[in-house]
């Protein structure tokens, strides 16, 4: 208060609110002049410029000085729409809005004290004469039934008590309707199973399966769809919301961008700054949105969200060049109670990154702990593994990082520390990370370790598009110039496809019985894999990066006559 100019002139521009014992800045009179966030000492404030809201209030804001919403998304009828953005801009909050969960206050922050009807005219007023207001009026008059499968899974256990049949039957008494949607999500073999006991891959079937059983429903919203899935259940859930929303209508975010590429109909992006503000585009044809947020530029709003275009092409160190061999080892049988995996022979070079594809419960994870552990040929080498489940604690951020002596380095810093956007969650504790931000902290404590080989069991899960195209560069550029190198296990095939050299694929029997090929080239290895899909890739022509082509086209029945799954 005593710095800001707009203050010394006689005017409130930050002022002292005496009943809430807080400060608050009117973003009115404020110039933008950057002295406050210079100056004070807690990093607390940051001056934000918005873009043009082309005349627009705030549809929602959470409290003063707080993040903002300006816009909803146009629902296509009969068709899947999808939204694609960073985390922490507002896709939640945009679906929460369109689904009732929660109410838009028009940037009043409070607005419980009207009615409903008062609350859904002043919607329909806000969005006249758009698709919007027709959306507004029928749900005002609960002409749209509306299912909807919620992004924080892990809440269901603590919501609802019993087991899987009990839960599905609250939403379907349909008993033949009910077994067959669970037979094609594949949970038929775990009605019976306690709801508090699924691991995550099952209760995010189960809610997927609870969603598209909802009876009459209209509009179906997915909030996340491929979290804790492998591939094969990623595709599979796919085709069965394409399935059942054929004659109805959707609305998906998503992350996985070969999911959004079989799924989506059309596309909105919404870009925006973390804690600040969430802005939409108009609606676009699903390939050109995917293409248009990979370049950071939106032809249409004349807005560029991002300084460079993302770009798949990959620039790795040739095979010739890889010619020392970290470790090799042979032919080795895991076993875990009754579940066994063999893992043929293989090797690693220096500068290799080995991806490991496969279902889950084939033994993938429980090979790493075996490298991780420094089982056999692994003895010789230091090792630093991230595991699959982080653990949280109340330990700094800060605290954890800064006992390892590479944290202090300038390699470290530039090329782990910052692309991985570390410095703003420093002075938090680790039990109060978000999941990207608990991924993030878990890779860059990995990799400040000394090391020979790095392990990484799903370095992905959680992380937004952008996110995980930046650590598959962070782990590239630091292998390729450290010399090291690093088996990585995950379902995302873009990121697996841009970051491997070489691949192992994982069969077998889930949870029974688990076989690990040699390491093979990503031609052979991506060939493997794919057959065993029936989805053959091609590459776009623009930003070079894997799209799957559409079942039964053309081009998919040309490469799997020719047997070239990948890229012919």
């Amino acid at each position: 208060m005593k710095s800001c100019p707009v203050n010394m002139k006689g005017a409130d521009c930050i002022y002292e609110d005496k009943t809430d014992k807080k400060a608050g800045i009117d973003e009115i009179l404020c110039t933008g002049c950057g002295i406050c966030p210079k100056i004070c000492p807690f990093d607390a404030l940051t001056i934000i410029n918005l873009p043009d809201t082309k005349g627009l209030e705030a549809l929602h804001q959470y409290g003063l000085n707080g993040f903002r919403i300006f816009h909803l998304p146009l629902i296509q009828e009969s068709a899947i729409t999808g939204i694609v953005g960073r985390n922490g801009i507002g896709k939640s909050t945009v679906i929460n809005v369109l689904s009732k969960t929660i109410r838009a206050n028009f940037g009043k922050f409070d607005l419980s004290s009207i009615s409903d009807e008062e609350y859904f005219s002043r919607l329909i007023q806000l969005f006249k004469g758009t698709a919007l207001q027709n959306y507004f009026t029928k749900l005002s008059r609960e002409e749209i039934r509306i299912a909807y499968k919620p992004q924080q899974i892990v809440s269901i256990p603590h919501v609802f008590k019993g087991t899987v049949n009990e839960l599905l039957t609250r939403v379907c008494d349909d008993e033949e309707r009910k077994k067959s949607m669970a037979e094609k999500l594949h949970v038929a073999h775990i009605l019976d199973r306690d709801i508090a006991v699924l691991s995550g891959g099952e209760l995010q079937r189960v809610a997927l399966c609870s969603c598209l059983l909802k009876k009459d429903a209209t509009l179906y919203i997915f909030d996340e769809v491929t979290n804790y899935l492998d591939i094969y259940e990623r595709l599979n859930s796919a085709s069965v919301i394409k399935e059942v929303v054929a004659s109805n209508t959707a609305l998906v975010v998503e992350h996985d961008l070969i999911v959004m590429d079989f799924l989506l109909d059309f596309l909105h992006i919404m870009y925006g700054q973390e804690g600040a503000y969430g802005m939409l585009t108009g609606v676009k044809s699903a390939k050109a949105g995917i293409n248009d947020y990979l370049g950071g530029y939106s032809k249409e709003e004349n807005v560029r969200f991002r300084d460079k275009a993302i770009s798949f092409d990959k620039d790795s160190v040739s095979e010739d060049k890889r010619i020392d061999v970290f470790v090799s080892w042979g032919e080795r049988k895991i076993e875990a109670g009754n579940f066994s995996v063999t893992v043929q022979d293989g090797d690693v070079k220096k500068g290799e990154i080995v991806g490991i594809i496969g279902r889950n419960a084939l033994g993938k994870s429980l090979f790493l702990k075996s490298v991780a552990h420094a089982e056999g040929e692994f003895g010789m080498l230091a090792i630093s593994y991230k595991e699959q489940l982080i653990e949280r604690s109340d330990t700094l951020v800060l605290s954890e990082l800064s006992q390892f002596p590479n944290y202090t380095d300038t390699f470290y810093q530039m090329y782990v520390l910052d692309p991985l956007n570390i410095a703003p969650l420093l002075e938090r504790e680790i039990s109060d990370l978000s999941g990207g931000e608990l991924q993030r902290f878990a890779i860059a404590r990995c990799l400040l370790q000394d090391a020979q080989i790095y392990v990484l069991d799903e370095p992905t899960a959680f992380l937004d598009i952008e996110d995980r195209l930046k650590v598959s560069k962070v782990l590239r550029n630091f292998v390729t110039l450290k010399g090291r190198s690093a088996f990585i296990v995950d379902h995302d095939l873009v990121f697996m496809d841009y970051l491997s050299d070489k691949l192992m694929v994982f069969e077998g029997k889930p949870g029974l019985e688990g076989f690990g090929l040699s390491p093979m080239s990503m031609r052979d290895g991506m060939n493997h894999f794919l057959k065993q899909l029936k989805i053959t890739f091609r590459r776009d022509d623009g930003n070079k990066r894997p799209r799957i082509n559409k079942l039964g086209s053309v081009k998919d029945q040309e490469q799997k006559k020719s047997g070239e799954y990948y890229y012919a």
